[in-house]
């Protein structure tokens, strides 16, 4: 935020640089309203990458891990991949405009870190819980729980897009999601959370006789108090990995 300030006073952006500074502020809202440290990010003006296919807000990711390497030195491995807005590239090969963010990593750079880190032998891959996102105006309930969830070490992912709850269901499914979290304007105003155990819900449903039975009857959804979030997921997850 700093840094944003003191670009700002520094005047000279024009209508162009106004907006790419507006839109950075953007980025770090949201990065303070999921509670990422501060410390964790730095905005540096100075980093350019691709200019002939980026178009907006361009990002590198380091990896702050000390190991040594193989003649035992102390060393840290730094950078492990980069990215960031291109609304014009898909365009180059399908001839259709599809605005969209990437990010490209060193796959066995990034699998040398998770070793040194004793990440290598973890639990089998399940996808993240999926936060289900109905309005821009409950964003920061979204992120809230997100944030949670991934400061409890549950992956969990905020979902991107415009599309309806159905969709996003469906979006989770295919992702193999545990879980589905559901804060609509009744839950927020209530105080709770609708969690989906998505494959409970899945068991559960080739039960049921027909749509109206499964509309009343739910199945594998739960709800609870806002804030026993963390704990109802947990409990989906772990149930999740011992199935699997």
């Amino acid at each position: 935020a700093a840094t944003l300030e003191a670009v700002a006073r520094a005047g000279g952006l024009g209508a162009t640089g106004a907006a790419a500074l507006e839109e950075l502020a953007a980025i770090d809202a949201a990065l303070r309203a999921m509670k990422v440290d501060e410390a964790a990010v730095r905005f540096d003006p100075t980093i350019v990458r691709g200019l002939e296919y980026y178009t907006g807000a361009v990002f590198e990711a380091e990896l702050l891990l000390d190991t040594v390497d193989d003649r035992g030195r102390a060393v840290r491995f730094g950078s492990i991949g980069g990215g960031g807005r291109y609304d014009d590239l898909v365009a180059r090969f399908t001839g259709e405009r599809l605005p969209a963010t990437g990010f490209s990593f060193g796959v066995s750079r990034l699998a040398s870190a998770l070793r040194a880190a004793g990440r290598g032998d973890a639990d089998a891959v399940r996808g993240p819980v999926v936060v289900i996102v109905f309005s821009d105006a409950d964003m920061q309930h979204y992120l809230d729980a997100v944030s949670e969830l991934r400061n409890a070490g549950i992956a969990a992912e905020l979902y991107l897009g415009r599309a309806g709850m159905k969709a996003q269901m469906k979006y989770a499914d295919r992702r193999g999601a545990p879980a589905a979290v559901i804060l609509g304007g009744d839950e927020i105003a209530a105080g709770q959370v609708t969690v989906k155990d998505l494959d409970a819900g899945r068991a559960l449903a080739a039960g049921v006789s027909d749509n109206e039975a499964w509309k009343s009857e739910r199945p594998g959804q739960q709800i609870a108090p806002r804030a026993d979030l963390v704990a109802t997921v947990a409990r989906i997850v772990a149930q999740a990995r011992t199935a699997s």
